[in-house]
């Protein structure tokens, strides 16, 4: 298959310059050899570090998800009610990925991440002690805020440090480190919480967020490509609004918002089904069911050699339609049905984010921070929405509703990434290689 017609851009190694304006410059191509590389210095202790830091992220921001029916139960709200916990969490990175990516530019992407992780895993210890939901909601706001520092500092930090063709196998290593984290937080609060309840449970992932924390500071090599950007606000909003007009940058936050609206609404809503009759299952067992995120490890990290088999596009349509149906087998009466359909989703949804992220880190090579947090802006908008939506369609017409909105979302990546083909395709008539 040609790039054209499989690819995220017309090549998987391409790098195509955003204009702008930031003091944050291209790390020069001489410098690429003394870049990080698997098998070469500090890489291992990178990836180990990033990997926690993506296990503590994630464990945290979704720390209530898994505890929704407990929390609908202690503080008698509805469903709809109890995700704001996690939309609150997700919304509050979103709204501040951005201002947290341009304190990188100026500070370092090393120094924002230790900050946001380190107010992030306080607040962590302060969410048991909530006294009602209201409260619960704005401390998960915040510590979702607090959050924000890291996915686009991140993804900035690896596409400076490490080899252009190591970058999507590294941002996939960090993926997979979100996917061990999001497993691991729901499967250990569910267990605590059958036996101690919720409260107890979140203080847990709270203690192992700081284990992470601390790891990752001890084990992430110091920044050697790092050039500090301007604080200056009109400089941030041109380098933003360079981005934004980029269209392959565009299609990339839309389809990384739309992959999370489907993950966040089946996450957040499979709780309530999996407790409810017909398979009335117990908080522990339900927790259990997280562990399929394992899947979401491997599907993240073999996301390189997907891109190189298939193109960029080609892999977001595999990954797409691979969603699509885990979506459908998931409407099935059968536990170990419902359970494959799971697999898929997971399956699906990873790969495409790594990705897609990994396609915003080569298209921009200026204004990194600002390219990586707009993408994960979107994405974790995609988060709230699916989540709140995903549950009112629960509350509104069951299980179906929360798939049949999961569809919509997957039904819009599958027309971005053929919009993007047909681009591509036109442009390569005009200027044939």
């Amino acid at each position: 298959m040609t790039p054209a017609s499989t690819g995220a851009s017309t090549s998987v190694g391409a790098v195509t310059s955003v204009p702008s304006t930031s003091s944050t410059r291209p790390v020069p191509e001489a410098a690429s050899e003394s870049r990080m590389s698997p098998g070469g210095p500090g890489y291992r202790r990178m990836s180990l570090a990033l990997f926690l830091a993506g296990v503590a992220t994630f464990a945290l921001l979704y720390s209530t998800q898994a505890l929704l029916p407990l929390i609908s139960g202690d503080f008698a709200v509805s469903a709809g009610d109890a995700s704001w916990t996690v939309a609150a969490a997700t919304g509050g990175l979103a709204l501040f990925v951005l201002p947290m990516s341009a304190l990188s530019e100026r500070y370092g992407r090393r120094t924002v991440m230790t900050a946001s992780l380190a107010v992030a895993v306080t607040l962590g210890l302060l969410v048991p002690f909530a006294p009602s939901l209201g409260a619960l909601v704005a401390l998960r706001a915040l510590q979702g805020a607090a959050l924000a520092g890291l996915p686009a500092s991140a993804t900035a930090y690896l596409a400076e440090e490490v080899t252009p063709k190591a970058l999507v196998t590294a941002i996939g290593l960090f993926v997979a480190g979100n996917s061990v984290g999001g497993m691991s937080g729901r499967v250990i609060t569910g267990w605590v919480a059958q036996e101690w309840g919720w409260r107890v449970a979140v203080g847990v992932i709270g203690v192992v967020a700081v284990a992470c924390a601390v790891a990752f500071r001890l084990l992430l090599p110091a920044p050697e490509h790092f050039r500090p950007g301007s604080l200056r606000p009109r400089v941030l909003a041109r380098t933003v609004r360079d981005h934004l007009a980029h269209p392959l940058l565009r299609r990339l936050y839309a389809i990384g918002a739309l992959f999370m609206t489907v993950f966040g609404g089946v996450y957040t809503v499979i709780g309530y089904r999996l407790t409810e009759a017909p398979f009335s299952l117990p908080q522990g067992i339900v927790g259990s069911i997280f562990l399929v995120y394992l899947v979401g490890t491997v599907s993240a990290s073999a996301a390189g050699r997907l891109v190189g088999r298939l193109g960029r596009r080609g892999a977001l349509y595999a990954g797409g339609g691979t969603t699509a149906a885990g979506l459908l087998l998931s409407l099935a009466g059968s536990l170990p049905v419902v359970l494959l359909g799971l697999v898929l989703i997971t399956a699906g949804f990873f790969a495409g984010h790594a990705v897609a992220s990994s396609a915003v880190g080569k298209t921009a090579d200026v204004g990194r921070a600002q390219a990586s947090a707009l993408y994960q802006s979107a994405y974790y908008v995609g988060s709230s929405v699916g989540s709140t939506v995903g549950a009112l369609a629960f509350h509104a017409g069951g299980w179906g509703g929360t798939v049949g909105v999961g569809l919509v979302a997957v039904a819009g990546v599958a027309a971005i990434t053929l919009a993007g083909t047909r681009a591509a395709a036109r442009a390569a008539v005009v200027r044939p290689a």
